[in-house]
């Protein structure tokens, strides 16, 4: 068993395609009509068909109250990983996304948060070279 899809939630799809494509620098890889929305994922450029990030619409209530809730505790959705987090959070703070956290050495891991626009707080990790 492996994980192909996982998910965020997101307050408007086409928005959050334009951070996570532009900004962030994933690829689109599906985009699909599903009724009102799309079953519309991105891909890491480096791993194209590894493993999916799916742009949920959050349009069910008690998800959206649980999507605020983890927002307001500044907990994040999810993580994603880098190679170097400092250049990463230099990188993007200079493409104007917010930081609540900033570099943040903790054992053999350095993480940052940033704010994703679309109602998340997204976590990045650098692992320490063995």
């Amino acid at each position: 068993m492996k994980i192909f899809v996982t998910s965020v939630l997101v307050d408007d799809q086409e928005k959050a395609l334009r951070f996570y494509t532009e900004i962030l620098g994933f690829s689109k890889k599906n985009d699909v009509p599903a009724g009102a929305y799309r079953w519309l994922t991105v891909v890491s450029p480096e791993g194209a068909e590894g493993v999916e990030l799916l742009l949920e619409p959050n349009t069910f209530a008690p998800a959206q109250t649980y999507q605020k809730a983890l927002f307001d505790a500044g907990i994040p959705a999810t993580m994603f990983g880098v190679d170097d987090v400092r250049q990463e959070y230099e990188r993007l703070k200079g493409l104007g996304v917010v930081f609540p956290t900033k570099p943040t050495a903790m054992g053999p891991v350095t993480i940052a948060v940033f704010e994703d626009t679309c109602g998340n707080l997204i976590q990045m990790a650098q692992m320490a070279q063995p």
